[in-house]
């Protein structure tokens, strides 16, 4: 009996890693780079140059200093989403997931200040998502392109 329990228990645990582990991370790239600009890694505390080339992951913050602009990728080539991200602007990839055996991804950014441009191709799937969160509101979309300003708060 106690075997069959000892079974039964390592059974689930393996079954829950599977289910944990089927949600896979994406990533975004700088592909183009005007001025300057800064990155945070996810749980860092110092900003770094950003860099034509360089990867940015889920929870990475990029700070765009003024008359500067960068165009990112989301899936590394675009297959998600195309970003431009105006001077001033400051943007948190939240959350970049994928579940290759559901066939979803979910998509958001976060952005505190600034604009961005962005060109979202077809998501698949119904439980698929693409988001971005501003102070003020949450904006999803199914595929489109669409710009998306927060502009500082006048007293």
């Amino acid at each position: 009996m106690k075997i069959l329990k000892l079974v039964c228990i390592s059974a689930l645990i393996i079954t829950v890693a599977v289910i944990g582990y089927a949600a896979e991370k994406r990533t975004a790239q700088i592909v183009s780079l005007d001025g300057t600009a800064q990155v945070k890694a996810a749980g860092g505390a110092e900003w770094v140059p950003a860099q034509v080339g360089m990867v940015l992951n889920e929870g990475d913050t990029l700070k765009m200093a003024e008359k500067s602009w960068a165009l990112i990728n989301v899936d590394g080539k675009g297959q998600t989403a195309t970003v431009e991200v105006k001077e001033g602007s400051q943007l948190l990839l939240a959350e970049l997931m994928v579940d290759q055996e559901a066939g979803t991804s979910k998509t958001l950014l976060d952005l505190a200040m600034g604009e961005v441009l962005i060109k979202a191709q077809k998501v698949h799937g119904e439980e698929s998502k693409f988001e971005v969160k501003t102070p003020t509101s949450i904006v999803g979309v199914r595929g489109t392109t669409f710009n998306v300003k927060v502009e500082a708060v006048r007293e």
